[in-house]
């Protein structure tokens, strides 16, 4: 499939997004983006809006307004499951650039990235010496 921008997205990249969408499935998975490699677990647009609505809810009053809209964004992300998919949302995320360590190396990082940007990807997820897998 192409986007209005004219470059292409990976059709089976998208199919996991719109599974991911669509039936809240999560997948471990690794994105080659512009050399830089992206490591975590694929999640649904409404889960990642809604951990960042959460995140905020208890700040200021401009945190929670923007917990309140952000929402509304996951509940309308779920309304529109027959649309295509443009974004691709992650969690637990690192991101490697060359060999140096992630960045952050730390946290659960949530990750929002354009399909068409994605180069290519692996199903799977990168795990150093010193992580600890539960």
């Amino acid at each position: 499939m192409s986007s209005s921008s004219g470059k292409m997205k990976d059709n089976i990249l998208e199919f996991f997004v719109q599974a991911a969408n669509k039936h809240n499935f999560s997948l471990d998975i690794t994105l080659n983006v512009k050399g830089a490699v992206i490591t975590g677990t694929m999640v649904s647009a409404k889960e990642y809006f809604n951990t960042i609505s959460k995140i905020l809810e208890d700040g200021n009053e401009i945190a929670q307004a923007v917990s309140e809209q952000l929402g509304k964004a996951g509940e309308e992300a779920e309304d529109n499951m027959d649309s295509e998919a443009y974004f691709i949302h992650m969690k637990n995320t690192k991101v490697y650039c060359g060999d140096s360590k992630p960045t952050p190396s730390k946290g659960e990082i949530l990750w929002r990235g354009k399909l068409t940007e994605v180069d290519g990807f692996f199903l799977g997820k990168i795990f150093e010496s010193s992580d600890k897998e539960t």
